[in-house]
C-alpha cells in the first residue's frame, strides 16, 4: 500500500488521476448544486 501511495502523489501520471478524480467529484457537486436550486425555483 506503501508503493501505491508513493507512485500515486510523486509521479505525474499519479497527479494527474488525483486531479482528473477531483475534477469529476467537484463537477458533480456543481451539478447536483444547479439542479437542486432549479428545482426548488419551479
Amino acid at each position: 500500500m506503501d508503493v501505491v501511495l508513493k507512485e500515486l502523489f510523486s509521479t505525474d501520471i499519479g497527479l494527474l488521476s488525483l486531479f482528473t478524480l477531483g475534477f469529476i467529484v467537484a463537477m458533480g457537486l456543481f451539478l447536483w448544486y444547479r439542479l437542486a436550486k432549479n428545482s426548488r425555483e419551479e
